[in-house]
């Protein structure tokens, strides 16, 4: 799965291509919004399947998006007061590095629970997009089964994710090994690599 700095990294990458003015607090700010979901790691130690459901739900960016644009249209905005102008569109952008650097790269792998709590139902969505000469456009992402597609999983009741710091749910023995990942395949790892050429890139770039 994903971990913390593959989703810093996504939400690197989100910055440096939509933020106007690029400098280290605007940085900061959006993938902050991208790491934002792992916290429910810490969560689900006290919430009983709460990693991946609390702070995964599509509705978080969903609400906070709604909250960014109504404190927008305010005369007396708060995001105006604090961050001046530019705070709408850092934050609008952190609303963006959420979704597509925080969320959706758990959707798809392993899968999180897309309504919670509205609804409580693990979701992944897995597949592939082909192109044959034989049978045309294949995808399998809006297709039900193990093959690909939209596979659903459990409830928070009977899912849980291992991660370092609740690797099993309840309790552990003590010499239990607890892995911390960094990043868990070569992808990832080129996408934490063009992230942080891409920063590199625009803080150059800035300085010109």
């Amino acid at each position: 799965m994903p971990s913390t700095v593959v989703h810093v990294a996504f939400g690197a990458l989100v910055a440096t291509a939509l933020l106007r003015e690029f400098d280290a607090p605007s940085l900061a700010a959006v993938c902050g919004f991208a790491a934002l979901p792992d916290l429910d790691t810490l969560l689900g130690i006290w919430i009983h399947g709460g990693h991946r459901a609390v702070l995964h739900t599509l509705l978080l960016p969903a609400l906070l998006g709604a909250l960014v644009y109504w404190d927008a249209r305010r005369e007396d905005s708060w995001l105006r007061r604090r961050f001046g102008e530019r705070g709408f569109y850092v934050a609008g952008v952190g609303v963006l590095a959420l979704l597509f650097g925080g969320i959706l790269p758990d959707l798809m792998t392993n899968g999180v629970n897309a309504f919670y709590p509205l609804q409580d139902q693990f979701y992944t969505l897995d597949g592939k997009l082909h192109l044959s000469n034989q049978r045309g456009v294949v995808q399998t992402f809006v297709e039900f089964g193990r093959d690909g597609g939209e596979t659903v999983g459990g409830t928070t009741e009977n899912t849980h994710y291992y991660t370092g710091f609740d690797p099993t749910r309840g309790s552990e023995p003590e010499n239990v090994e607890r892995v911390f990942p960094v990043v868990s395949s070569g992808l990832q790892l080129v996408v934490v690599l063009t992230s942080l050429a891409a920063v590199v890139g625009r803080f150059r770039e800035a300085k010109r």
